[in-house]
């Protein structure tokens, strides 16, 4: 455990503000001043890098395992497949670095999940016959993972639902014509408050980029917006079943203001079966 004092961490807080994120360097072994900042210097910088590569699972899996009942916060859970006779509704999740929590907040509201690497064929996706797509978080540049945004570009055009959260938030907005940046400092952490209409929810974010409003679709909606920079914090398509969020409505411990959006994924798969 490392561990830091005689800084003035106010001072250092002010400074960042004013000059933004950038990388630090604590050690134990290198005592060196100069050498710790050459290393710094030499670190890659975040914008342009691919980082999804470096994380996503190399092979295809299921995931079963809910919510420990025992961290259970949610009253709205949908039935998986008891009750209605009908089979659990199928998502296939795209691995851009998932949350293991995202997985267990999709089985406790009744779905079955296949988790796929990033770099999965469309047709490979399509062949589970999925009631919906799930794009999941992850690190670096959106705008690197160029062949993320292909695949999302081409599932939008099944029209099946599609789920985002934060990367796949990002890439679901470049998708949509949207253009990501990076953020002068990250959002990080709880107590982040987002919404629009009046209405507000306590967030979990954990991101450095994010999305422009300028240059997205005609039939693009902003649902929310960070209230404390008026960032984008959240989309959704005005006639397809797709939405997403900049934060993290899985997040425990919580708030859980957000975690309405799992039960809102369901209903659209649910409608959409209907329809079929």
């Amino acid at each position: 455990m490392l561990g830091i004092y005689g800084v003035d961490t106010r001072a250092l807080t002010r400074h960042i503000r004013s000059v933004g994120a950038m990388n630090g360097a604590i050690s134990t072994e290198v005592l060196d001043p100069g050498e710790l900042q050459e290393r710094i210097q030499s670190a890659p910088t975040m914008a342009g890098l691919n980082l999804v590569k470096e994380v996503t699972t190399p092979t295809i899996y299921e995931w079963s395992e809910p919510t420990d009942s025992a961290w259970e916060f949610s009253s709205t859970l949908q039935t998986a497949d008891g009750e209605s006779g009908q089979p659990p509704y199928t998502v296939v999740a795209l691995d851009f670095g998932i949350k293991r929590n995202i997985l267990r907040r999709l089985v406790s509201y009744g779905c079955r999940v296949i988790v796929v690497p990033a770099n999965t064929p469309v047709a490979d996706i399509l062949s589970y016959n999925p009631d919906g797509i799930f794009l999941s978080n992850g690190p670096g540049d959106p705008a690197a993972n160029q062949q993320g945004i292909a695949t999302v570009s081409a599932l939008m055009n099944q029209e099946t639902p599609i789920f985002g959260i934060c990367m796949g938030h990002q890439i679901l907005g470049l998708s949509l014509g949207g253009e990501s940046f990076k953020l002068k400092f990250g959002h990080r952490g709880l107590n982040h408050p987002c919404g629009l209409r009046q209405q507000v929810e306590i967030t979990s974010q954990n991101h450095g980029f994010a999305i422009h409003s300028e240059n997205l679709m005609a039939d693009v909606e902003i649902t929310h917006l960070n209230l404390n920079d008026r960032t984008i914090a959240g989309l959704k398509h005005k006639t397809l079943p797709i939405f997403s969020v900049q934060y993290h409505p899985e997040a425990s411990p919580g708030p859980h203001d957000s975690d309405y959006l799992f039960a809102q994924f369901v209903q659209a798969m649910e409608q959409t079966r209907t329809r079929v």
